[in-house]
């Protein structure tokens, strides 16, 4: 805030402040204190590690959508991909009386003390694709080995099981450990495919990075045949690499992926695109079913452990030449989406 604002416009705004000062949390709830029925509207944090793209923004979305329909008020804490921030961001969450506490893509290492200690203040906590383990702390997670193995087999298949590939990857990801896992098996159940190049890393600009580093493994091997096609774990990196094998106008080499958003739809169905399929769940589904756990908890509901979400293969060969789908009217094109 500037210095040139004054004492009474600044107390002006901290009031209308919902507790988003603290753990770079942003309120996204209803702004109403109490529900319908005349009990105080639950609030709920939403710990993230980080938010990159519109699969985090449909997830959001999703969660958000859950919250309000439940009466509650939602803020998201994003730690950019800090760990410690993030841990910091739970922290908060703990000591600011949360209702319920929704982490996504945490780390046992950096979260499962600050988990603990909202377990022990009676605050219930739901997972996303995080690694911890707390008995009576659900897991929310998608099939990543299902996932892995869609894009994998649909990748085989289309290559008549040989060629070389390009992976895109990175590790400190519990989801991405589990694809790894599924991956590593792929390798030996075809060993005509060759990995030639490996890469990958999460940042704030990860589908940006992911092109720059895919133009220089394009610049390595320049020929038409020198690479078959690219694995991307992240629909973030298989953006970056189609939007590079376009410019380059490579677009013989497929891209293979896991996820899917509005944004990746749009350039799947893009003409002559080199993205021919991905696997995934409907990421404002996931956050729906997030939320909706975190609310069950707090009626006292029984909830298992681990919930886990199917996934679907989504291939360009199945979407219409003539007109653009979107996430909300692909179940028409999909039969297998969104059940």
């Amino acid at each position: 805030m500037k210095k040139k604002l004054g004492l009474l416009t600044s107390l002006v705004v901290a009031a209308s402040v919902l507790v988003t000062a603290c753990g770079g949390g942003t309120s996204t709830g209803t702004g109403s204190t109490n529900q319908p029925g005349g009990e105080n509207a639950k609030r709920i944090a939403l710990i993230m590690r980080q938010n990159v793209g519109t699969f985090s923004a449909q997830y959001i979305n999703g969660v958000k959508t859950e919250v309000e329909k439940n009466g509650g008020e939602l803020t998201v804490f994003n730690a950019d991909t800090d760990l410690v921030k993030m841990a910091s961001n739970l922290d908060a969450a703990v000591n600011q009386k949360f209702d319920g506490i929704l982490i996504d893509h945490g780390t046992a290492e950096a979260l499962q003390q600050g988990t603990q200690k909202a377990v022990d203040k009676k605050i219930p906590v739901v997972l996303f694709d995080t690694d911890i383990n707390i008995p009576g702390v659900p897991v929310v997670a998608q099939d990543d080995n299902k996932l892995a193995e869609l894009s994998l087999e649909k990748m085989a298949a289309d290559t008549n099981g040989k060629g070389n590939i390009v992976k895109i990857w990175v590790a400190g990801f519990a989801p991405m450990e589990k694809r790894q896992v599924t991956y590593a098996a792929f390798q030996k159940k075809y060993p005509d495919i060759k990995e030639i190049a490996a890469f990958g890393s999460a940042t704030n600009n990860t589908a940006l990075d992911t092109q720059t580093q895919m133009e220089a493994i394009l610049k390595k091997y320049p020929n038409k045949g020198d690479i078959t096609a690219v694995w991307a774990a992240w629909d973030e990196f298989a953006k970056g690499a189609t939007r590079a094998i376009q410019q380059a106008g490579r677009t013989e080499i497929k891209v293979y992926s896991i996820d899917l958003s509005d944004e990746d739809l749009q350039m799947i169905q893009t003409e002559n695109s080199p993205w021919a399929a991905t696997a995934a769940v409907d990421p404002s589904n996931i956050g729906r079913i997030h939320a909706q756990t975190v609310f069950q908890k707090i009626k006292g509901e029984q909830v298992p452990d681990n919930v886990k979400l199917n996934p679907v293969l989504v291939k360009q060969e199945d979407l219409p030449k003539d007109k653009k789908v979107t996430m909300g009217d692909l179940s028409q094109y999909v039969q297998e989406w969104g059940k």
